[in-house]
């Protein structure tokens, strides 16, 4: 299947087949993901890994993905 051929079929694939490709194509190249327009700031990057650090110290804290994104939902609509 040719590049062409490919890029006319993405439109018509689910949501869920799109993400499996994007998750697919960021294995390959997991650098070209990052938003350089945007990039973090240092103090971003710090925060990020206190945040890590400290979730992995107290697992306990955390809960999973989908709770959190209700919980997002709810305070702040979708």
């Amino acid at each position: 299947m040719s590049k062409a051929e490919i890029l006319q079929e993405l439109p018509k694939l689910t949501k869920e087949d799109r993400k499996e490709i994007r998750l697919k194509l960021a294995e390959f190249d997991p650098d070209e993901w990052l938003d350089e327009d945007d990039p973090l700031t240092e103090a971003e990057k710090a925060l990020l890994e206190k945040r890590l650090k400290d979730m992995e110290r107290h697992p306990e804290k955390s809960i999973p993905w989908t709770e959190a994104e209700a919980q997002l939902k709810a305070r702040f609509g979708t």
